[in-house]
């Protein structure tokens, strides 16, 4: 009966702990599952299971090897050992020390798995599908593909050895020390002491009373070595030994057995000597390709000094590496240590040799003649340089800048003209949520600007998405997943263009939203993804979804897209364990066919999906057939392109803007395209993804029209063509013709230009287009130099034009017209008085227009008054030659410049800035009741939930209250 129940209490034990355990694997396979749900909603299985499968594939051939090796390596290290090494123990410990072979074995193959499977598998990825960039490095003659896709893994998998090895020593020792301890090897021997009649551990008296002359035999090698071991324990055993005289038992160091152990462990020696060597060949090997990306002074690359004296050194290193190899065989194999030990000095000393040369070389043969001794290498740099950055393609043409318009050219380029932007980002953002945000849980995140046929003309625009601000929501668990789920509709403006009161003239405001344009209607204006959606939301609810407000009450709807997973019972549980809500797990309003939506901002979003591109913080949205898309940027890049100079903190020398991936803002549908064949690291993540990338000729047409050259690329590309554009080598040296990054006042500060976009005809071209374009000044001056414009519409899309101004003459830069702008003393007076009264003027971009072979500077004036905290554009300046207008709207201050009615042609004289009658025919009391009028206007609008009306009721207020101040 006891029997039965210790048995039946330890089954109990057992099943309890079996079942602890499937619980806790369950749990922590939670988040693997809910990945794979989330993963599979978006139909990217195959991109999930990647990860898993490479690294099973990795993983269980080489955990299966490498315990196979190390077994057979520790039962030959186990069959020399009981074989050679005397023991009195039994021989009753094979079976357990069989058992801890294989647990070592595993153990070690374990370690070395999970090295090879985390940092490996991507690694082994791009190894294996890498596409060629069709150009090869100068020195190596190797194509490019192998620095940026194989080299990194086979330094990782030298990396790994060396740790490898090290675990491989350790685990040696340890088994070695199980072997000695589960059957000890007998150090002594008894003998007769009548028989010898002598000391042990005198020499004279040992080897059967046979003294060896002159030095030890085998002295230097393993044999002097063996006797330096006797010796010590010759030593510290003498005193502990019982001498008697007769022919009484003695003990004497057993030295057969002994020097079976230090024969055996001298095996182990070579594997490890030999490995070791051959890995500080692998070092070198992989250190001369290392040469070629590398800051060596004046030339990021091998240099002179690198070529003649490093790279020499390295190969030397290399080959006695494997000299060493060689050597350690040899040296155990002799018992002799010095041709072991010979060949780390000598590497050590063509070591110091290399770095002592290749200083002298560097100081007395490279820096007294250094751009003849770097010429062709600085040619190098400056070719893949350009290369790497896309910059090899850049197409130059001459600039007259010959500031020769008339008034027909400015009619002619209406285009151009009437695109001109007067609005800036802050403030119309500023504005947008001070107007158009309704309730205080909506939030305009940002400003993008794009490009829309608006009424049948090509016109640049500003959108926002209206989303949820979900920290200015009620905190409640249902408000924050079941109720505000989502944001609603876009604002759209002209850039172009401002109201009488100086704001955004708006051409989609209001909730729901209202068009002023005929090509542009939003039939689906919900925000499910985006940038401020950080929480996870549940459709299909009980529930109904907050939609939009309605005068005093709201509107409420229902999820109809495909996004989200199905809850049933276990997916409700599995997401409860993951979000840690029990009110996910308990809700009564939450059923089976109810989805839960998770993952919805959309940079983590494609973050999750494809972490190895580098994405844009700026993503934009854009509505193309009723329906609203986000765009991002997603860049390729590399540290490990030769011979090209890094760019930012981080060590990044190549990059490319080749992927576009575009979000649903309602259904989530995340597709990435490929829009530039030609880099091979793209295409290399295409055939490693090939389910996940697209062709650019997959994207839909209406979402094609809408990409753009991102500022981001434009900024880095013109900070490294500063220097690179420059392609004689004694120019570039000597940075004769540096160039910076123009200069302009923005609000009240001297800041570095950025990119902006505009509509406008190129000089040469036929139509107007959308680019992006940066100007250049030259190092230390403020005179304009160049002007880098990014291309961004049809086939021409992604072409980069520089416009050079000639150098015979001077060409005034933003900062000499800002400098311009500050003498003037109309302005000046007027931007005092601005600040004398309280209110709080600022400067906006400076836009550097070409009009023909001419150019125009363009920049707004905003004004905020201390009672507002929305800017209105009160000024534009226009600057042309020597020339300034300062008018209350671009079409007058075009006409100041170019004569009457030449610029109210181009701009169409509608919707831009106009002063307000101070007054007019109304008396001041008249004001103050149209005023109240428009304010109770407003009121009822809003309460009906007009927001059009209360929009233009605003404007109405506005306006009267302007001609108040």
């Amino acid at each position: 009966m006891e029997n039965k129940k210790k048995k039946k209490g330890v089954g109990l034990r057992v099943g309890l702990v079996i079942v602890l355990l499937a619980i806790f694997a369950f749990f922590a396979l939670i988040g693997f599952i809910t990945d794979y749900l989330w993963f599979k909603e978006l139909g990217y299985v195959s991109v999930f299971f990647k990860q898993l499968f490479t690294q099973l594939k990795i993983g269980i051939p080489t955990f299966i090897v490498v315990t196979l090796l190390s077994y057979l390596y520790f039962k030959v290290l186990k069959r020399s050992y009981y074989k050679k090494v005397e023991s009195r123990d039994l021989d009753d410990s094979k079976k357990s020390v069989n058992l801890i072979s294989w647990g070592m074995a595993a153990i070690f193959a374990g370690i070395v798995t999970y090295f090879a499977v985390t940092r490996l598998w991507f690694e082994a990825l791009q190894f294996s599908n890498s596409v060629d960039f069709d150009k090869k490095d100068p020195i190596f003659n190797m194509d490019i593909s192998f620095y940026t896709f194989k080299l990194e893994f086979i330094s990782r998998v030298n990396v790994i050895l060396i740790m490898v090895l090290i675990v491989f020593i350790i685990m040696t020792l340890v088994y070695y020390s199980i072997l000695m301890g589960t059957r000890k090897p007998q150090i002594f021997e008894e003998v007769n002491s009548g028989t010898t009649g002598g000391d042990p551990f005198r020499e004279e008296d040992r080897f059967d009373g046979t003294r060896t002359e002159g030095p030890r035999a085998g002295s230097g090698g393993m044999g002097g070595i063996f006797d330096m071991f006797g010796d010590a324990f010759g030593k510290f055993f003498q005193g502990n030994i019982n001498r008697t005289p007769g022919h009484e038992k003695k003990k004497q160091l057993d030295d057969d057995n002994i020097k079976q152990l230090f024969n055996i462990a001298s095996r182990q020696l070579i594997i490890v000597g030999v490995i070791f060597f051959l890995m500080i060949s692998v070092h070198f090997w992989l250190k001369q390709y290392g040469l070629l990306y590398i800051n060596t002074g004046s030339v990021h690359g091998a240099g002179f000094t690198d070529m003649t004296i490093t790279l020499w050194v390295y190969r030397i290193l290399m080959a006695l590496g494997l000299v060493g190899a060689v050597a350690m065989v040899i040296g155990v194999q002799k018992k002799r240590v010095k041709p072991i030990i010979t060949i780390p000095v000598i590497m050590i000393i063509v070591g110091l040799i290399g770095s002592g040369a290749g200083m002298l070389v560097q100081n007395f043969v490279v820096s007294p003649d250094e751009i003849s001794k770097e010429s062709k290498y600085l040619e190098r740099n400056i070719e893949f340089t350009q290369y790497a950055y896309n910059l090899d393609e850049v197409t130059i043409k001459p600039f007259s800048a010959s500031n020769n318009l008339t008034s027909q050219d400015i009619i002619d380029n209406e285009a151009t003209i009437s695109n001109i932007r007067i609005n800036d980002y802050l403030p119309a953002q500023k504005f947008y949520n001070q107007t158009q945000a309704i309730r205080q849980y909506y939030t305009f995140k940002d400003v993008d600007v794009d490009r829309y046929m608006v009424n049948g003309k090509y016109t640049q625009t500003f959108l926002s998405a209206r989303e949820i601000d979900e920290t200015k929501i009620s905190d409640t668990w249902l408000n924050k997943h079941l109720k505000y789920t989502h944001g609603y509709g876009v604002t759209l403006s002209r850039v172009d263009k401002v109201t009488a009161s100086g704001q955004p003239d708006m051409l989609i405001d209001s909730i729901p939203p209202i068009s002023d344009v005929e090509e542009i209607q939003i039939t689906r204006p919900e925000v499910y993804f985006g940038e401020l959606t950080d929480n996870y939301i549940v459709v299909g609810t009980d529930e109904e979804e907050f939609d939009y407000p309605q005068g005093s009450s709201n509107k409420y709807a229902k999820y109809e897209g495909s996004a989200g997973i199905k809850l049933n019972l276990a997916n409700r549980f599995m997401f409860a364990v993951r979000e840690r809500s029990l009110k996910l797990l308990v809700s009564s309003n939450i059923s089976g066919d109810s989805k839960i939506i998770i993952n919805r901002n959309i940079m983590n979003r494609v973050k999750k999906i494809m972490p190895y591109l580098d994405y844009d913080k700026d993503p934009y949205m854009t509505t193309v057939d009723g329906k609203l898309y986000w765009i991002i940027d997603a860049y390729t890049t590399s540290a490990k392109f030769p011979y090209s100079e890094p760019y930012g903190e981080e060590p990044t020398n190549y990059v490319r803007n080749s992927v576009k991936v575009v979000v649903d803002a309602y259904n989530g549908d995340t597709n990435f395209y490929i829009v530039d064949e030609t880099d091979a690291i793209a295409a290399t993540y295409q055939k490693i993804y090939p389910k996940l990338f697209k062709d650019q000729d997959e994207m839909p047409e209406g979402i094609k029209a809408h990409i753009r050259y991102p500022g981001t690329m434009l900024e880095i590309q013109a900070d490294v063509y500063r220097r690179y554009h420059m392609d004689d080598v004694k120019v570039f040296y000597q940075n004769e013709d540096l160039w910076e990054i123009s200069k302009e006042i923005y609000g009240i500060k001297e800041q570095p230009m950025t990119p902006n976009y505009y509509i406008m005809k190129l000089p040469g071209e036929k139509d107007a287009e959308f680019v992006n374009s940066i100007p250049y000044t030259p190092k230390d001056k403020n005179n304009m130099t160049a002007l880098l414009v990014a291309r961004n519409d049809g086939d021409d899309y992604g072409e980069l034009v520089l416009y050079q101004l000639p150098k015979s003459k001077i060409i005034y830069g933003p900062m000499q017209i800002e400098a311009q702008i500050d003498q003037s003393t109309e302005i000046s007076k007027e931007f005092s008085l601005w600040k004398s009264s309280g209110s709080t003027y600022s400067r906006g971009n400076m836009f550097v227009i070409p009009v023909n072979d001419s150019l125009l500077y363009v920049e707004p004036v905003y004004l905020e008054a201390t009672n507002s905290s929305i800017p209105e554009v009160k000024r534009v300046i226009v600057a042309y030659g020597e020339q300034i207008s300062y008018q209350p709207t671009l079409a007058a201050a075009l006409d100041a410049l170019f004569g009457e009615n030449s610029g109210q042609q181009s701009t169409g004289g509608e919707g831009t800035t106009e002063e307000p009658e101070k007054g007019g025919e109304l008396t001041q009391a008249e004001i103050i009741q149209k005023a109240q009028t428009a304010y109770e206007n407003a009121t009822k609008a809003q309460q009906e939930g007009d927001w059009a009306k209360y929009g233009q009721y605003m404007s109405e207020l506005e306006t009267y209250l302007n001609q108040l101040d």
